[in-house]
């Protein structure tokens, strides 16, 4: 993100709003607006949008695997074989 270039007054979006569009899709990097001088809103197109959920999910994910690999060295958890035997007991 180029603070120089990406981020504006919330007035100016209002203003130009079509031109913002376009820089947006033109670019894929959101903007920052602001309200009286301080950040208020990030606005991006639906694609960067999309990218970046895509590529949060995929951070949880690895961190997910990473900890229940981690808990599983550590020998915390339940034998699969008696997870399942406990889900038959109920």
């Amino acid at each position: 993100m180029d603070i120089t270039k990406d981020i504006r007054p919330l007035t100016e979006f209002k203003r130009d709003t079509s031109r913002f569009i376009a820089h947006l899709q033109e670019t894929g990097r959101p903007s920052i607006l602001t309200v009286n001088g301080k950040p208020s809103l990030v606005v991006m197109d639906a694609e960067t949008w999309q990218e970046t959920q895509d590529q949060l999910e995929y951070a949880r994910t690895v961190a997910g695997i990473r900890k229940g690999l981690s808990q599983a060295r550590d020998g915390q958890g339940t034998e699969a074989k008696t997870f399942f035997e406990s889900l038959g007991k109920g």
